[in-house]
């Protein structure tokens, strides 16, 4: 995984709103109307979209999940698969 390090500024508006840089937005994968979330850490904060930071708290919370449930193999996932289609077209 390459780390690249981006910096850019905006200014604060009256409402407390800012405009993302544009090429921030394309570096997040943000577009109009997406949403963001704000993560606060010791006096810093990240800017993360929110389908991303989504799918990585899923990731963290589901870490070990396959292993307790005996899918240790892609054979055991496929059997699986094909026993909840079987199921599905009861």
């Amino acid at each position: 995984m390459t780390t690249t390090t981006f910096i850019d500024n905006a200014k604060v508006m009256s409402k407390g709103q800012v405009t993302i840089p544009k090429d921030v937005r394309e570096i997040l994968g943000i577009s109009s109307g997406d949403r963001v979330t704000f993560v606060v850490e010791n006096g810093s904060v990240r800017l993360i979209n929110s389908a991303v930071y989504a799918m990585q708290m899923l990731q963290a919370q589901m870490a070990g999940e396959a292993e307790n449930s005996g899918l240790t193999s892609d054979e055991a996932v496929m059997d699986l698969v094909k026993e909840v289609r079987a199921e599905s077209e009861l």
